[in-house]
C-alpha cells in the first residue's frame, strides 16, 4: 500500500485488529472506523468515479456518500461510520 494520509498520534494502546484493504493485510485499533483504518494505512479512500482523482472522505459523519466501500461479503458500507472488525475484507474500488 502507498504511504498513509494520516499518522496516529494518540490512543495507540487499544487492541490491534488485522483486516484486509484492497488485498493488503493492515492493522487497525479496536474502535477505529474503516475511514481511520484506511487513511492510516493508505493515501485515499477511493478514486472518484468520474475523473479517477483520489478521494479521502468529505463530511466524515455519514451524510455525503463520499466514503462508500465494499465489504468482502458484497455489502456496501460507509467507511466513516462503520467500525473495523477482526478479519474484515474491505475494497475501496481501486484507482490511485
Amino acid at each position: 500500500m502507498p504511504p498513509s494520509q494520516f499518522t496516529r498520534l494518540a490512543e495507540r494502546e487499544r487492541r490491534r485488529l488485522t483486516l484486509t484493504i484492497d488485498g493488503a493485510a493492515v492493522t487497525a485499533l479496536e474502535g477505529d472506523t474503516l475511514l481511520t483504518a484506511i487513511l492510516t494505512n493508505a493515501r485515499r479512500v477511493r478514486a472518484n468515479e468520474f475523473d479517477r482523482k483520489p478521494r479521502a472522505g468529505f463530511c466524515l459523519m455519514g451524510a455525503c456518500q463520499d466514503c462508500w466501500v465494499e465489504l468482502g461479503n458484497g455489502d456496501r458500507a460507509r467507511a466513516c461510520t462503520t467500525f473495523v472488525a477482526e478479519g474484515m475484507d474491505v475494497r475501496t474500488g481501486g484507482g490511485s
